[in-house]
């Protein structure tokens, strides 16, 4: 009786433990931010805890969790005389805390974006301000070494405010890993660089090297479809989503549906688009008038998107979001309302459902989940 006991309290540990994910946030931090939060996150209550944080870097604004879960990595979006910098840091996942192990110049002013390649040897950021994107090869103990690679872009399109020059909002492995996409807001591009792990500086052109979206629309952020067939890339100063066929490194378009209703006279501002878990559905990130979530059936043959509705993010400026593995949840980051706001997701409908769950910190600017 006594071990049957004892296997029950082990089993019922090991569900509890198997629901619990820390979510990072990344910040601005000119209204007091602390900089990088670790929060404790259950998959079946929605419910968070604060559980650390840390102070080290500058606007921490885009995280990225390297393959190994050991390793964190996050840009400190500044430039002019504060140089911009990537941040890796190592994550005691039996606390929740991180400590700072090196930073590396960026060589461009606004990073905005940084990912990390599958081997764990590779990390690149994409700086916005700077319209340019560097590889930085990552040591064993995680650590980075100064780049190895950076790349300009050149160009300008059509809304001289904006499109003024090159503006790199992103880098996006491929599903396999071999390509790097990089959509570009300044040129209405999103540039394609084949990705080889093996080489001193890994970039080079894709066989198609971009693909051009309408001019003026704002290519900001890729999203890949689990099943590997289909991508979809969020403008942003269009207010659409660009879906395409993608094989081998190339995207082919297929639709561009809006994000807003066909009457909203306002400025557009996407932000974040991702694809539930089982790829059924896909959400996009509305900020300025709009401060809401699109949300789009996926047809699983074509990859073609139908609109099904809208929901509020009960924040201001959308400015991330992110879908727990389990499918249950979608956290939106609002960053000028100081709020992250957990949503219960439909799995059968795509929809979404206030909870009464917020976690109140300043300026949250991106979202990661780490088992």
């Amino acid at each position: 009786m006594r071990h049957c006991l004892l296997a029950a309290f082990l089993f019922l540990s090991f569900c509890c433990s198997a629901q619990d994910y820390y979510l990072l946030v990344g910040t601005y931090t000119q209204k007091g931010s602390k900089g990088i939060y670790v929060y404790r996150f259950n998959t079946t209550t929605g419910k968070a805890e604060w559980v650390s944080n840390t102070d080290s870097a500058a606007n921490p604004s885009f995280i990225a969790i390297a393959p190994d879960k050991k390793h964190i990595y996050a840009v400190s979006e500044t430039g002019g005389k504060n140089p911009s910098k990537v941040s890796s840091y190592a994550f005691d996942k039996s606390t929740g805390k991180l400590s700072l192990v090196n930073q590396q110049l960026t060589g461009g002013d606004g990073p905005c974006h940084v990912a990390v390649s599958k081997n764990n040897k590779w990390v690149t950021v994409a700086n916005y301000g700077g319209g340019s994107l560097a590889v930085f090869p990552v040591n064993n103990d995680g650590s980075l070494n100064p780049f190895s690679q950076s790349i300009q872009h050149e160009g300008s399109s059509v809304n001289k405010q904006r499109q003024e020059k090159p503006h790199v909002h992103e880098t996006v492995f491929s599903p396999t890993g071999d390509y790097l996409f990089a959509p570009d807001l300044g040129t209405d591009k999103v540039v394609v660089y084949k990705f080889n792990t093996s080489a001193a500086k890994p970039l080079s052109p894709a066989p198609t090297p971009f693909v051009q979206v309408n001019p003026g629309n704002g290519p900001r952020h890729i999203t890949f479809h689990p099943n590997g067939k289909f991508a979809y890339v969020i403008e942003e100063m269009s207010g659409t989503v660009g879906a395409y066929n993608y094989s081998n490194g190339k995207l082919t378009s297929i639709q561009t549906i809006a994000t807003h209703p066909a009457d909203f006279k306002g400025q557009p501002g996407s932000a974040e688009v991702d694809l539930s878990p089982d790829g059924k559905f896909l959400y996009a990130s509305n900020r300025g008038q709009e401060n809401n979530i699109a949300i789009f059936s996926v047809n699983p043959a074509n990859g073609k998107l139908q609109l099904k509705g809208y929901q509020s993010t009960l924040g201001k400026a959308p400015r991330h979001f992110i879908i727990d593995p389990s499918g249950n949840y979608l956290l939106a980051a609002n960053q000028d309302s100081d709020n992250i706001v957990i949503f219960k997701r439909n799995k059968q409908t795509g929809m979404l459902q206030e909870t009464g769950e917020q976690i109140k910190v300043s300026m949250p600017v991106c979202l990661q989940l780490l088992k």
